[in-house]
């Protein structure tokens, strides 16, 4: 650390649909849901990250809650700017007399346009950003998994986000092809949400639907080391009275079918445009899975035997394109070619 470091700050961000993920010097400093909430007369920020994840679905006609990012680019502008302002404000020492000039590296999905990249450019530089870089996030995944990006073979990434699931194949520094599908973890949350609302008669809230799919969320019908039933309780469609159903493993693993399939469709795709040789270095070297949705239950499995090549989860799914997008940050002059 030089004499006039606290005059600069470099943060590697991975803006996610469902989480933001801060790293400052190799470490993780904050990782809170990307949600704020905002007052619906003045749009001042009231709450972000965990208070206002618990405040969605909760609130009254003063406040509002909103998820600045769908589908993995920025939906709101507005509510994105004070998010990241919000966030970078978290993880400042309260006495910090100056305000550091900030480098940051933010991951995107390699499937944006050059108006979304805009936005998230727009989003880094007005929260205070001096330097704003961008790096596709199944890049930033195999830096994370722990891949050699450079070398002259072909790695395979899937990383199932909150907002889209990103194929790509990766050689000498470069993605040579790649799939963005916009079927992740928030589908697989609503596909839940409305099973639940047409064969048991329940209305459930997407907070209920996501601990359903972590608690007894499975890819396979039949899996060696099932989790115990998940007692979900909420109003009756029909009836508006208080209603207990016990939810197994089995019926989630059915409702998610239609959304598995088409990831499998997106990989089955990706590897059809994969030259030859680089097909050969998959098959032998497997195909890495990043993200939340890596956590699925069996996903592994079902996938390799689907698509006959094994399939690896990431040592730590979660914060893989995290600690990829701090790799790059940290090494950005190794790594330039990489940023946008």
């Amino acid at each position: 650390m030089g004499l006039f470091s606290f005059l600069s700050q470099e943060l590697a961000m991975d803006l996610g649909t469902a989480n933001t993920i801060i790293i400052q010097n190799d470490k993780i400093v904050l990782d809170e849901p990307s949600i704020v909430a905002l007052n619906r007369r003045t749009d001042k920020l009231v709450a972000i990250g965990e208070k206002a994840r618990q405040m969605h679905g909760k609130t009254h006609d003063n406040i509002y809650t909103i998820r600045p990012l769908r589908d993995g680019v920025i939906a709101d502008f507005n509510a994105a700017e004070q998010m990241i302002r919000g966030m970078i404000k978290m993880i400042t020492p309260k006495n910090q007399i100056f305000t550091p000039s900030l480098t940051i590296v933010i991951c995107v999905p390699s499937g944006s346009t050059e108006v979304e990249l805009r936005a998230v450019r727009d989003s880094g530089e007005h929260a205070g950003g001096r330097e704003v870089y961008m790096i596709y996030e199944p890049m930033a995944a195999a830096l994370g998994i722990g891949l050699d990006v450079e070398a002259p073979e072909g790695n395979m990434v899937v990383d199932i986000g909150g907002g889209t699931t990103e194929i790509a194949v990766i050689s000498l520094g470069g993605i040579v092809t790649n799939k963005s599908i916009r079927i992740a973890g928030d589908d697989l949350t609503a596909d839940i949400m409305e099973y639940m609302r047409r064969q048991h008669n329940i209305k459930i809230g997407e907070r209920t639907a996501e601990e359903i799919k972590i608690s007894v969320g499975s890819a396979l019908p039949e899996l060696d080391d099932p989790p115990a039933d998940y007692i979900v309780q909420g109003p009756n469609q029909m009836t508006a009275l208080p209603m207990e159903v016990p939810v197994s493993y089995q019926e989630i693993s059915h409702c998610l079918e239609k959304s598995i399939s088409k990831m499998e469709t997106a990989i089955l795709s990706a590897l059809e445009q994969t030259p030859p040789e680089l097909y050969a270095d998959i098959v032998k070297n497997g195909i890495y899975l990043a993200g939340g949705g890596a956590l699925l239950r069996g996903l592994d499995k079902r996938l390799t035997d689907k698509i006959n090549i094994p399939f690896h989860i990431a040592e730590d799914p979660l914060h893989a394109v995290a600690r990829g997008t701090g790799i790059a940050l940290k090494n950005r002059h190794r790594f330039s070619f990489l940023m946008r």
